[in-house]
This record gives structure tokens, sequence and C-alpha cells, in this order.
């Protein structure tokens, strides 16, 4: 039997080991700004996005129905992901890793994946990444256009301020990719996805062109320390 990097670094088979996981997930991971504060929305009847959850959230989404946790940070050998995947293993429910960045164009690949995963998930499920704001926006954008049949233009308004979204730092970059559709794909006459497939989807050569706010660049990174 193989063990993850996080269970190699983090024994969670003992008090001690448990106690001090606690630790490095609430200090390190910044878990005390999240005991009150969960940055949860249900955008659907089966699915609801929030930021990182303790592992007694996670027991009390099950109990509100919650079957699917997927965690869109990676973070393997992180505190955190040894205290989630701990939690729905003893809780019977399902983890699914998928990856994505907040100050990246995502790769075609990326976004073909998110439209699998939102096909092949055991529903209700509870999305979230660390803040709970720009990376699970994104993949709420993926969700309502691609599941939910809203076009881009609709599903935009998960990247907002609403979920705590800031588009004026480096992570605006998640909305330069789809004001590209925007102005090149949609007037073409082409389906979100028959632009992501096509030549005019270059993820370098958008971020090249993104520019950002110096303003919001130490909001995002200095003040808030978005992933």
């Amino acid at each position: 039997m193989t063990t993850s990097p996080a269970q190699d670094r983090f024994d969670l088979a003992t008090p001690v080991g448990r106690a001090k996981t606690y630790l490095d997930y609430l200090w390190n991971d910044h878990a005390y700004l999240r005991l009150g504060f969960s940055n949860a929305h249900w955008i659907s009847d089966e699915l609801v996005r929030a930021n990182q959850p303790w592992p007694h959230q996670i027991a009390e989404w099950k109990a509100r129905g919650i079957r699917t946790i997927i965690n869109l940070r990676g973070g393997f050998d992180a505190s955190f992901h040894a205290l989630e995947k701990d939690a729905c293993q003893r809780l019977g429910m399902n983890l699914v890793d998928f990856t994505i960045t907040s100050r990246e164009v995502p790769s075609r690949e990326r976004v073909l994946g998110a439209k699998r995963l939102f096909e092949t998930l055991e529903y209700p499920a509870l999305m979230h990444c660390k803040s709970g704001a720009d990376r699970a926006g994104i993949m709420s954008v993926f969700y309502m256009h691609f599941r939910q049949g809203k076009t881009i233009r609709e599903a935009l308004e998960q990247l907002s301020f609403k979920y705590l979204h800031i588009r004026h730092g480096k992570t605006g970059v998640l909305d330069y990719t789809f004001a590209r559709y925007l102005t090149e794909g949609e007037p073409a006459g082409m389906s979100f996805l028959e632009w992501v497939e096509s030549p005019m989807y270059d993820p370098a050569g958008i971020k090249a062109d993104f520019r950002t706010n110096m303003w919001g660049n130490l909001l995002t990174e200095s003040v808030l320390r978005r992933e």
C-alpha cells in the first residue's frame, strides 16, 4: 500500500500527529480566518462553491446531502489535504482532486477536463479552492456553461466581487481569458468550446497580452495572499 506525500509528512494516526497537523493547517494555511466564514454559495441545486472547509465543516456538508468534495488546490503534501482526505474517508464521501491555477490561462486540456469532470461527478457536490473566490470562480463559470447551459456572458457572474474575486490583480487573467473569447470567438460565431479547440486559443499568448493593475496586485498578492 502506497502513501501520499501528505500521509508521509502528517501522521493522523496518533493524537500528537493529529495535533501537529491541525496546528500546521491553522497557521500555515491561514485556517483561522475560515473558522466562521466559508464563502459558501449554492450555485445550483446540486453544486455549492466554498473556501477550504475544515473537517468538521465537511461533516456538516455531508449532513446537508453533499456526496463529493472537489479540491481545486492540489496541495497533496499539505496539511489541508491530509485532513480533508482523512475526513472524506471517515465519512464515506468522494474526494476528487482537480488542480487549476488562479494566475494562468487554463490549458486546453484543463478546460476539456473541467467539462468531463462536471459530466461525471456524483452530485450533490462541494467545490473549493483556498478562498472560494478565484479558482472556484473560473470552475463555476465552466460549470454554469457546460452543465447548466448558460452563455459565457451569463456564467461570468461567477467571477465577481460577490464571491470576493478580484479582477484587477494577477487573478484578473481569468476574466481576461473569457473577455478574449467574447471579442474574438463569439463575433466569429464560435461556441466557447469551438474557440478553445481552435488555433485561436493560445494560453501563453493570452497571458502575455494581459496587463495587471499595481493596486490590484498589492491587494491579491500582499494583503489577501491569494494562492
